[in-house]
């Protein structure tokens, strides 16, 4: 894995549901070219049907959730504490494996006016080096209450704070994903890798 890591200075499912494996819940298998009708496609060609990755981005640990073949439920899956470029790719790679989404939804956690700071910035391009190492589909979604949501709902659990602690990554990306996936327009057009690589 040759492509540069992005290091950077810096409605309600169960919490611990488990998410089914592709092998039970299986997606079609994506149609290429121009999006048409009954291809499980959007009209800009990122996949509306099969299941989607969410990812919390954080500078130390990454939340993964992933969602059902149908988009409409998601689950949080694992926390990574990352590493070195090349481990956090093979591990990457090896979770799309085990999982077989048909995308990746990214949480940008942007500032109340809706400006991207440098947390942002740096989950933009932790989102883009991702869709780089895995070949999937990219779209970003706004995140900007997914943590206090996560927290309030693991407050709710009843589990010890070492343990809220512990689930607080995955949750918020299955939040995060949760929230994508309940949009009307479910807004955040696909990543252009092109376009949107940082200086």
């Amino acid at each position: 894995m040759s492509d540069e890591h992005p290091d950077s200075p810096d409605r309600n499912v169960p919490l611990d549901s488990a998410p089914q494996h592709p092998g039970k819940d299986k997606a079609p298998e994506s149609a290429g070219g121009a999006a048409e009708a009954g291809t499980g496609e959007s009209a800009d060609g990122f996949p509306e049907t099969g299941p989607l990755m969410g990812i919390d981005y954080g500078s130390r640990r990454v939340g993964i959730a992933i969602c059902t073949s149908t988009q409409t439920i998601a689950s949080p899956v694992l926390n990574y504490t990352r590493q070195t470029p090349e481990v956090d790719a093979r591990r990457l790679v090896k979770l799309v494996e085990e999982w077989q989404p048909v995308g990746l939804v990214v949480g940008l956690p942007v500032h109340m006016s809706g400006e991207e700071g440098e947390k942002a910035r740096a989950a933009r391009k932790f989102g883009q080096w991702a869709a780089r190492v895995t070949g999937l589909p990219l779209r970003f979604f706004d995140e900007r209450f997914t943590s206090l949501t996560a927290e309030a709902r693991l407050m709710e659990s009843g589990l010890s704070p070492a343990k809220q602690k512990a689930r607080l990554d995955k949750v918020a990306a299955q939040v995060m994903l949760q929230g994508y996936l309940d949009a009307p327009d479910r807004t955040g057009p696909p990543a252009d890798l092109r376009r949107d690589r940082p200086e």
